[in-house]
């Protein structure tokens, strides 16, 4: 389903041949896989995580695009293991809103000067893949919908990322907000079962359903998605920010 965001956000980055890329919280290698497709073989690119499990699924999947230019770091990207002015880029997809302000300090650091920092993340939780998954079950039990330092809608506020770059550092930055595709090429079925698989930050949500609950919640959740068919295809649609800072 992330491949358009992917896509989106490197465009974004606008990548060139020979750069040294950093890509955060890279997990199973996007967009550090795509980046490292674009720069070519006299370019490199870093991915970044602290999970050796994700980085090792990365690999694999470098190796079988026979990708000579891609690595992987597990590394705490609060404190990052690189000298002051290392990169010419530095990328997050979707991983942003789970760093604290410090990585942000840490990417501005190992950047090079003129170089930027560009960074994807969710825009508000009320948009069709949400709503019509998490939505459901948070409408059913109430409470929190996530612990506050994994909420992936952290800088879904206008503005609020452009604020924590500006504080971290970064000048010249910009911030938009957009559309892109969000499709799953499926059943209701396989996407809330994909989706309930990486849903992380809200297992303590999920933990306050009673058991006798799940089939009524995951029936209502299968008539939400519902709406969203075209098809063989679900077709979301998702709503993403864009941000970027310059070192100077």
């Amino acid at each position: 389903m992330g491949r358009d965001a992917t896509d989106v956000l490197v465009d974004y980055a606008r990548p060139t041949p020979g750069m040294k890329i950093l890509d955060l919280a890279s997990g199973t290698g996007e967009p550090a896989i795509t980046l490292a497709s674009r720069i070519g073989p006299e370019g490199h690119v870093v991915a970044l995580d602290l999970s050796p499990e994700l980085l090792q699924i990365a690999e694999e999947r470098g190796r079988e695009r026979h990708l000579t230019n891609l690595t992987t770091r597990q590394a705490d990207a609060n404190n990052l293991p690189f000298p002051d002015q290392s990169f010419d880029l530095i990328t997050s997809r979707f991983g942003v809103m789970f760093l604290d302000e410090d990585a942000l300090r840490e990417a501005c650091r190992v950047l090079r000067p003129s170089s930027r920092a560009c960074f994807l993340a969710w825009g508000p939780f009320e948009q069709p893949f949400w709503s019509s998954t998490m939505g459901v079950v948070h409408k059913r039990v109430g409470g929190t919908l996530v612990p506050t330092d994994q909420d992936p809608f952290k800088y879904s506020q206008p503005g609020s990322l452009s604020s924590a770059l500006r504080r971290a550092g970064f000048e010249r930055v910009e911030e938009e907000t957009r559309t892109v595709s969000w499709t799953w090429p499926g059943t209701a079925e396989e996407v809330w079962e994909q989706a309930r698989a990486v849903a992380t930050p809200f297992l303590p949500m999920f933990e306050r359903v009673p058991p006798e609950k799940w089939d009524e919640i995951n029936s209502e959740v299968y008539r939400a998605i519902s709406k969203y068919i075209v098809g063989d295809d679900i077709k979301f649609g998702a709503v993403v920010v864009l941000a970027s800072g310059k070192k100077s």
